[in-house]
């Protein structure tokens, strides 16, 4: 059998009201914390105290002592005896003498004598700056026309003692072929130095032989002295 509740005594229906009223009372209990009023306490008879007459100024002097003047003391005691030591050694005094002369003194001057420098002579010269060129046996007239004389004498011997079939008997292509004989004509007119460039060694050799049939010629000068000259004469040929 279950016990049934009165509805008015159930507490959970009033706690609406509860809450209300806690609210209310907290409300008003601030209110009246902040409304409250204090008031300071006042003491008579004390008097005010005045802090800076009871507190004095204190100094601190400080003594600076000046020192005693430093007294006069006696010098060192002099030595009884005064003893003069010799060098052993002597040292030479260096005397610099004046190298001023006196207008009254004679000056030696050595006599100066002149050295002519020799010129300097090209041993070989070339054939086109030669001053006066070799003559070749036969030529005369003028500088040029004893140069002009020169290589028309060369081709023709050349012409008279070179080997014109043995270029056609080497079976070189046909063609115009040249060879460079190179030598040059001495001091004394003596052909020198002889050497030849060409396309085949015998034609080189046929070259040399026909420059050793040169004749002796009047050698060529530079500034009046006898020097060597190179020449160099071109072989050209044709083989067919």
């Amino acid at each position: 059998m279950e016990i049934k509740k009165n509805p008015k005594s159930n507490l959970e229906n009033y706690s609406k009201l509860f809450v209300q009223l806690g609210l209310v009372l907290a409300l008003l209990i601030t209110y009246v914390s902040i409304e409250y009023k204090t008031y300071d306490k006042t003491y008579e008879g004390l008097g005010s105290a005045e802090m800076a007459e009871d507190v004095e100024d204190e100094t601190l002097e400080i003594q600076i002592e000046t020192p005693p003047p430093p007294q006069n003391t006696p010098p060192p005691p002099a030595p009884e005896k005064i003893e003069v030591v010799e060098d052993e050694e002597e040292v030479e005094e260096t005397i610099i003498e004046s190298t001023e002369t006196d207008e009254t003194e004679a000056v030696e001057v050595e006599e100066i004598v002149e050295v002519e420098e020799e010129e300097e002579v090209v041993e070989d010269v070339p054939f086109n700056i030669i001053e006066d060129v070799p003559v070749f046996p036969g030529c005369k007239g003028s500088k040029a026309q004893k140069k002009a004389c020169l290589n028309k004498k060369m081709q023709k011997h050349v012409q008279r003692y070179f080997d014109a079939e043995l270029a056609n008997e080497l079976g070189l292509s046909p063609g115009k072929k040249r060879i460079y004989l190179i030598f040059k004509i001495g001091k004394t007119g003596n052909i020198e130095d002889i050497n030849a460039r060409a396309p085949h060694p015998r034609l080189k050799k046929e070259a040399i032989r026909i420059a050793k049939k040169l004749p002796k010629m009047l050698p060529g000068k530079q500034r009046g002295r006898p020097v060597r000259v190179g020449y160099t004469l071109p072989i050209t040929f044709n083989v067919e």
